[in-house]
């Protein structure tokens, strides 16, 4: 397997004093080659989850345990040196914003370079020479004046492609791509989406998806990861998810998108009612249940683990499916 994480838990200060636990324990596999999506609504730890991998996670923060095996080896165990160098070599990452996460004051070029020449020997000329390659590689026009262009020359579609050369340049066999075309009006979405999707068939990379779009999950993913309030209550392939989510929270993500279970034309569409909660303020039992139409008196008083469903296609953290009942 190239990457499995075991029980990551990531905890930030809390107000009151103390700490949150923002991300609950969670564990999961991503395979050579596959793309994996890690969906929910803001607030529910993805990005966090996604930081962690490279133990990244943004201060204030800590990963409090739990172990992300790259290729056999504890990333968390590895030398200040050896994070640095698979920070790129073996792990790239592209992010939200770009504009936020590339140098305002050094050019494209001189990025790309520097990524070039730390994870690959090569000298500055030929590292000038495949920095260009990229450029065009990710459909950037031009890409001889691109390598001369500050950040802020360029549009969000042009950074977003930037910031995919920078994260692919340096041979990452594995891409954490945290919700890469959200930033982005719709028609450049679907070209970036598409440029994704191009590039791991021709690189063989395997990328987890962070998203709260589902028509960019249903576009891409082989597999969805459902996460909410720190933890991962579904685990199914892209077709089960959509043709039987598990979990009720799954279900209300599904029926509140556009193309959804809208009746007639002109129906609102349905809304998941409440918010995330807060991680110091998570209610006992399960974390969704004060949401849920379907809760009944388990669930406001333990936390469901994750049970086979769908006739073991799926598994979710519903006590809906316990004992192999059919989730309703």
């Amino acid at each position: 397997m190239l990457l499995s994480v075991r029980s990551l838990a990531v905890d930030y200060p809390a107000a009151a004093g103390g700490s949150a636990r923002v991300v609950n324990g969670i564990s999961f596999d991503v395979g050579a080659g596959e793309i994996v999506a890690l969906v929910g609504e803001s607030g529910s730890g993805k990005s966090v989850s996604g930081f962690s991998l490279l133990d990244l996670v943004p201060p204030p923060g800590r990963i409090a345990t739990g172990e992300v095996l790259f290729e056999g080896r504890d990333v968390l165990k590895m030398t200040e040196q050896e994070k640095r160098k698979l920070r790129g070599g073996g792990i790239g990452l592209v992010f939200q914003e770009p504009g936020a996460a590339l140098d305002p004051v050094r050019t494209i070029g001189d990025e790309l370079v520097s990524v070039l020449r730390r994870h690959r020997a090569l000298s500055k000329v030929d590292a000038r020479k495949v920095a260009v390659e990229w450029l065009s590689r990710v459909r950037l026009a031009d890409p001889q004046r691109r390598m001369r262009d500050l950040p802020h020359r360029m549009s969000g579609g042009m950074r977003q492609r930037a910031m995919m050369a920078l994260a692919l340049a340096g041979g990452p066999r594995l891409l954490v791509a945290d919700e890469p075309t959200t930033a982005l009006d719709v028609t450049i979405q679907a070209q970036v989406l598409d440029l994704l999707l191009d590039l791991r068939r021709e690189l063989g990379l395997a990328v987890l998806l962070i998203t709260h779009d589902l028509g960019v999950v249903a576009e891409a993913a082989d597999r969805v990861l459902v996460m909410y309030s720190g933890s991962i209550v579904e685990e199914a392939s892209v077709h089960d998810l959509f043709a039987r989510p598990a979990h009720p929270y799954t279900r209300g993500l599904l029926a509140s998108r556009p193309g959804g279970e809208m009746k007639t034309v002109g129906t609102r569409l349905p809304a998941l009612e409440g918010m995330v909660p807060e991680p110091a303020k998570r209610p006992k039992g399960c974390a969704f249940a004060p949401r849920c139409a379907e809760v009944f008196g388990r669930c406001t008083e333990a936390v469901p683990p994750l049970f086979a469903a769908n006739e073991g296609r799926s598994r979710a953290a519903c006590f809906l499916w316990e004992g192999g009942a059919d989730g309703r």
